[in-house]
């Protein structure tokens, strides 16, 4: 997660997110330290109901060890195609700071709410994190239909009956195994595939990391953003904005959400 400081007459910038991050959570947990220690007869400095979130993290170490079947010519071409979006594996996620930073998420505002200064998500950080700046660029919003095997088969270099017969239904949600993305993208760097292999990686980091649904699972909506990318070069950054607000209205909706 990256956010933006917006404060009453200043910008800071965003190039030290990580650091914004552990800012943020030794601020938070200051401010719990000074209410809890504080006498009966003082006014709190700050009031707020916290809820009990559920923060799961995701398991990226597998597309880390695939990544590190590239070599530096791999790695450019990787980017060249697809951005900074590889990056995304390699980012340590402080659960701690997600944890803290998720009690003050202002539902009306859409942005995360401090006494002093607010934190908003912005399309400009997206951007810049995923490597693909808009400019004049589709962006990429869901159709309505999801693609076929076919259509997946002629990207990955997986024939259409193959993933039709892996594939599974998980309680409605249909998609093609995780483990065996993995394992067929492993064969492609054997055989020095590896445009296919890049293809099957940046299925795989769509998946897991930018549209996370079922565990173990590259679902059909990930995979219609990922083609979209591919063939079109449809940004998603729009609908992974989107798809982050939506999970904090959830959280707020509910007296306990598990964010992934």
């Amino acid at each position: 997660m990256s956010v933006k400081y917006i404060c009453v007459m200043q910008h800071i910038s965003i190039s030290s997110c990580i650091h914004l991050m552990i800012d943020v959570e030794v601020l938070i947990q200051t401010r719990l330290f000074i209410l809890v220690n504080m006498g009966s007869n003082q006014t709190p400095l700050l009031k707020k109901r916290f809820y009990q979130v559920k923060i799961k993290s995701l398991e990226v170490t597998s597309l880390r060890e695939l990544g590190q079947l590239m070599g530096q010519l791999q790695r450019k071409a990787f980017h060249k195609a697809y951005g900074k979006i590889w990056d995304l594996a390699m980012v340590e996620v402080s659960m701690e700071a997600i944890a803290s930073l998720t009690q003050y998420y202002d539902q009306p505002l859409r942005c995360f709410t401090f006494e002093d200064f607010q934190l908003v998500l912005t399309m400009e950080e997206f951007e810049e994190i995923l490597g693909c700046p808009l400019g004049g660029r589709k962006r990429y919003l869901f159709s309505g239909f999801y693609p076929s095997m076919a259509r997946v088969a002629k990207v990955v270099k997986i024939s259409a009956q193959e993933l039709d017969r892996v594939k599974q239904n998980r309680n409605g949600v249909v998609g093609v195994p995780r483990r065996y993305l993995e394992e067929k993208a492993k064969a492609m760097a054997n055989q020095s595939e590896w445009a296919s292999f890049i293809d099957i990686l940046t299925l795989l980091i769509f998946g897991v990391i930018l549209f996370p649904n079922v565990e173990g699972l590259v679902d059909l909506a990930a995979i219609d953003a990922f083609l979209a990318f591919h063939h079109s070069k449809e940004i998603p950054v729009v609908t992974i904005l989107a798809d982050m607000y939506d999970m904090f209205d959830r959280r707020c909706e509910k007296s306990s959400a598990r964010i992934v």
